[in-house]
């Protein structure tokens, strides 16, 4: 084993208390006429005098905010365990299959629910947020601490959602869940109910924001894979297999006991097809998983437990890094490296693993990203594909097929990468407005129903288009070699890099451009050329001053080195 005392919880003294004490402390019921009127709206008033605060300072006090909160909770949770399916229907309608966790708490059901209602929550607000604001934050805590929200929801019920996920001094249920730290036994399930009720509160307080404003609430789209054919590439699990996992996981020297019912819970969805499930519920556990052998190899043991405010949980970020805070190196890569390989047991996914191709990564993104984009640039009207346009989209496709590390990928890289695929984007999109706007303007030229103007646009159009299509294959080709060489980045220091990311902008500022400029509306294609020929130059005065540096360099390297000649 790797730990030789387990230990029962992975919550610290502090957070445990928060949990699964503070607020059973208080004993007494609440009618639910208080908490809810006639009309089935919820009495936010009512709830949010049950906030406390610091005397002496407006700051939250968390831990009397949850004692206070415990007996309404618990009457929440019995109001909403006495409906019946038809009313809980009626008044959380989309909720219903969380109906069932109420009624029935067993195993892992409360954490499942929980981390669903919870991402559906954020996501949710998110998009309440682009209601009055621009930049949706990236963490939830500084979304909830956002002046837009005080605008829309009112402090005190952004002080009440506060307390149940909005800091690491709160009840925090979002990150202790999805991070893996807590085990089934210690979700209250009265703390699931009041975050279901208090999300259908905050559905009535927007819909009279919204009648009020006069807007709608729009919904961003949701992430869909479309090529799911590319993703098959591990074996198919039967009966047998499962059976297998669920074995092993009860014997694993990384699940702690206290997961367990996670994992059977896992396999239990993945037999009955709730594929979804079974990754939510799969996701901590792994990075609990990984949390028990990064401990143990770094020898840091109390990094196993959920930290306190005043410093970071040990999470994917840290698990996964290169070096250790301390600078030295993690030692989890090389332990999964070697003792992974030792097993016969674990063959065939390691041959999986060993030819698997990452498929989300910005990377891969990128890549794909360009091979779709020259497929588009030489299928132009009116430019049919000769030996040159060949040779480049061969040149391409084997550059893309060279592999890239993406482990252990800096900040700068991954900074890079976003550039380098919205140039690659906004080509894509020059590409199919060329090729929108040359099928429409050529079938209206058949038919004869251009104007004299249009006529003369449209001959200018199919001159420009002929000095285009060479230029975006540079600019593929350009975005190609960075990509090949990205990890070379790092030799860069802070100036060097700032200039080479002002050289890719310049480059993506370019495309933008092309963009309008080609558009059905403003048919600029004289102005593409000038364009054109501007941004070349600029493009070619960088590349000459990287050339003489390197150049100059080499004669460096060379007359330090005179015994190489």
């Amino acid at each position: 084993m790797f730990l030789a005392d387990p230990p029962s919880t992975c919550l610290s003294p502090t957070v445990y208390y928060m949990i699964c004490e503070a607020g059973f402390e208080r004993k007494s019921s609440c009618a639910v006429s208080s908490f809810m009127c006639d009309a089935g709206e919820i009495n936010w008033e009512f709830i949010t005098k049950h906030i406390q605060y610091g005397e002496q300072d407006p700051k939250l006090d968390y831990i009397n905010s949850v004692r206070s909160l415990g007996p309404l909770c618990e009457s929440i949770h019995l109001h909403l365990k006495s409906l019946t399916v038809e009313q809980f229907e009626n008044q959380f309608v989309i909720f219903l299959e969380m109906f069932y966790t109420i009624k029935n708490p067993h195993d892992a059901a409360v954490a499942l629910s929980l981390m669903k209602l919870t991402s559906c929550l954020e996501r949710a607000l998110g998009d309440v947020f682009l209601l009055i604001g621009k930049d949706c934050p990236f963490l939830l805590r500084d979304l909830l601490a956002s002046q837009e929200f005080v605008s829309i929801f009112g402090q005190p019920v952004m002080d009440v959602l506060k307390v149940f996920i909005g800091s690491p001094d709160s009840l925090n249920l979002r990150n202790i869940l999805w991070h893996g730290f807590v085990s089934a036994k210690e979700i209250p399930v009265k703390y699931f109910s009041m975050l279901l009720f208090l999300t259908a509160g905050l559905g009535q307080l927007l819909n009279n924001y919204c009648l009020q404003a006069h807007s709608a609430l729009i919904h961003r789209p949701y992430v869909s894979f479309t090529h799911l054919k590319e993703l098959h590439i591990f074996p198919d699990l039967n009966q047998e297999l499962l059976s297998l996992a669920e074995e092993l996981v009860t014997k694993s020297n990384i699940v702690l006991k206290t997961m367990i019912p996670f994992w059977i819970a896992a396999i239990t969805s993945f037999q009955q097809a709730r594929y979804a499930d079974c990754v939510i519920l799969l996701l901590p556990q792994l990075e609990g998983g990984l949390r028990v052998l990064f401990t143990a190899v770094n020898k840091c043991p109390s990094r196993l437990i959920t930290a306190e405010s005043s410093s970071l949980y040990t999470t994917f970020d840290e698990i996964l890094a290169k070096q250790l805070n301390n600078e030295e190196v993690n030692q989890l890569s090389i332990v999964l490296g070697e003792s992974a390989m030792e097993h016969e047991s674990v063959n065939l996914l390691m041959t999986c693993a060993n030819n698997y191709c990452t498929k989300f990564h910005p990377i891969t993104q990128l890549k794909k990203q360009i091979l779709n984009c020259i497929k588009s640039i030489t299928s132009w009207p009116d430019i049919p594909m000769g030996f040159e346009e060949q040779e480049i989209s061969g040149l391409l496709i084997e550059l893309c097929s060279k592999h890239i590390h993406t482990l252990f990928s800096p900040r700068t890289i991954l900074e890079t990468i976003v550039v380098l695929r919205q140039i690659s984007t906004h080509c894509h999109h020059v590409s199919c407005q060329v090729i929108s706007v040359c099928e429409t303007r050529y079938e209206q030229w058949i038919n004869k129903s251009l104007r004299s103007r249009q006529r003369l646009n449209f001959l200018r159009m199919r001159r420009s288009i002929k000095f285009l299509s060479p230029v975006l294959q540079l600019v593929l080709i350009l975005i190609t070699l960075e990509l090949t060489n990205i990890h070379m980045i790092c030799r860069k220091n802070t100036f060097e890099y700032q200039q080479y990311l002002k050289f890719l902008k310049l480059i993506l500022q370019y495309i933008e451009n092309l963009v309008t400029y080609t558009s059905p509306e403003k048919n600029k294609w004289d102005e593409t050329v000038v364009l054109t020929y501007k941004s070349l130059i600029k493009i070619r005065a960088f590349l000459g001053r990287e050339l003489t540096l390197v150049k100059l360099a080499e004669t460096k390297n060379t007359l330090e080195c005179p015994d190489s000649l």
